[in-house]
C-alpha cells in the first residue's frame, strides 16, 4: 500500500472562545457523521464550509475555504476584464463608423492590464488556482495587445522596414489562435460549474476565434465585426459574473442567485 493510502484526512478543530468548553479548554474537535466530509488532499473539511462553483469567485468547483481571510478580489479582475472587452469589441463591431483602436491603449495596460494582474495576484493568495491562471494571463494578454499598438514597442514598424506587411495581419491572427487554444481550455474546466461561468468562457472563446479567423484571412470585416458582436456578449456576461460576486442581500435588493450545470458524470452513471 502507497504513503498516500496509509494517510488519514485530518480532521479541522473548532476553536471556541474562552468559556465555550471549560477553563482549561479553547479547543474542541467537533465529531461528525463522514458523509458530512469531503476529502481533498490529506484533510477534509465540512461540506457546509466549501467554497461551491462560482462565476462571482471564478472558482470552477467544488474547493477548500479559503485559507486567508481576504475580500474577494475576483469582481475586480472580471470588471477590469469586461470594460476593456467591451470597448475594443465596439470598435471591432464599427460602432458609429470607429475603426481605430486607439482608445483602449489606456484600458488595456492599466485596467485590463494591471488592475487585472492585481487581482489575479490576490486569486492566488486566497488558494484559488483557476482564478489567478485565468485573470493574470488576460491580463497578459491585454497588455500584450497594447504593446502591438503603440509604435514605440516597434513590432508592426519591423514587418513594413521588411516590406513584409501584409504578415502583420496574419501574425496577429496566429497571436489570436494561441489565446482561442488557451481559453479552450479554460471553457472545459468549467463545466462543473454554473451557466454564467460557463457563458463567459465559451463565447470568449468564440470571440478568439472569430477574430483569429478574421486577421488570418487578411482583415476580413464581416468576421470581425461578427467577433465585435460576440466580445459584447462576453463583457455583459463578466460584468454580470462580477455584479454576482459583489452583491449580496446586504448591499443590494438584487442579489444573483448561482445555476449550476447539470451533472454530466451523474447522468452518464
Amino acid at each position: 500500500m502507497s504513503d498516500l493510502e496509509n494517510q488519514r484526512p485530518q480532521d479541522h478543530t473548532l476553536i471556541l472562545g474562552p468559556g465555550a468548553a471549560g477553563e482549561n479548554s479553547d479547543k474542541v474537535t467537533r465529531v461528525v457523521h463522514d458523509e458530512d466530509y469531503i476529502v481533498f488532499g490529506n484533510e477534509r473539511y465540512l461540506k457546509k464550509d466549501l467554497a461551491t462553483a462560482f462565476g462571482g469567485t471564478l472558482n470552477p468547483g467544488l474547493a477548500p475555504p479559503p485559507k486567508h481571510n481576504l475580500a474577494n478580489p475576483a469582481p475586480l479582475g472580471l470588471s477590469a476584464f469586461a470594460l476593456t472587452t467591451f470597448v475594443l469589441s465596439l470598435i471591432n463591431a464599427e460602432a458609429r463608423g470607429v475603426t481605430k483602436p486607439g482608445i483602449v491603449i489606456g484600458l488595456a495596460f492599466f485596467y485590463g492590464g494591471a488592475a487585472q494582474f492585481v487581482a489575479g495576484m490576490f486569486e492566488i493568495a486566497v488558494g484559488n488556482t483557476f482564478g489567478g491562471v485565468a485573470l493574470s494571463s488576460y491580463a497578459g494578454f491585454w497588455c500584450s495587445w497594447g504593446a502591438l499598438q503603440v509604435d514605440s514597442f516597434g513590432v508592426k514598424a519591423a514587418y513594413v522596414a521588411a516590406d513584409r506587411g501584409d504578415e502583420f495581419e496574419y501574425a496577429v491572427g496566429i497571436f489570436l489562435v494561441g489565446w482561442f487554444i488557451f481559453t479552450f481550455f479554460l471553457t472545459v474546466m468549467t463545466l462543473k460549474s454554473t451557466v454564467s461561468f460557463f457563458l463567459l468562457f465559451f463565447f470568449l472563446t468564440i470571440t478568439f476565434l472569430l477574430l483569429a479567423i478574421a486577421d488570418l484571412k487578411g482583415g476580413d470585416v464581416p468576421i470581425k465585426k461578427a467577433g465585435g458582436v460576440f466580445g459584447i456578449i462576453t463583457a455583459f456576461v463578466a460584468w454580470y459574473n462580477a455584479y454576482a460576486g459583489i452583491a449580496n442581500s446586504q448591499n443590494s435588493y438584487l442579489p444573483v442567485k448561482a445555476i449550476p450545470l447539470p451533472d454530466l458524470q451523474a447522468k452518464r452513471d
